[in-house]
């Protein structure tokens, strides 16, 4: 017994019914689409990984950044704050 009940032998006649039907140039060529197409799905997802960690990586830059421009802006208006008090 092979795959669910079916044969190896069975497969083996399914198989080369499908040969003399479609002929061997065409099995190839739907082969090397089949290839393809899974070859693209493979590097979109890829891709999309890449960007995903590009994104995170940017989201966490952000973050260590922001108390930096957090602290130059307090100082700044600290600065201005003092500079209006010398003018009264």
């Amino acid at each position: 017994m092979g795959l669910g009940g079916i044969s190896i032998w069975q497969l083996l006649i399914v198989l080369l019914i499908v040969v003399l039907l479609f002929g061997t140039r065409k099995l190839k060529g739907m082969g090397s689409d089949l290839g393809g197409a899974i070859k693209g799905f493979k590097n979109a997802l890829n891709e999309d990984d890449r960007k995903d960690e590009q994104a995170a990586d940017e989201v966490a830059d952000d973050a260590t950044a922001e108390p930096e421009q957090t602290t130059a802006a307090h100082r700044d208006s600290a600065e201005t704050d003092s500079d209006d008090t010398r003018n009264r």
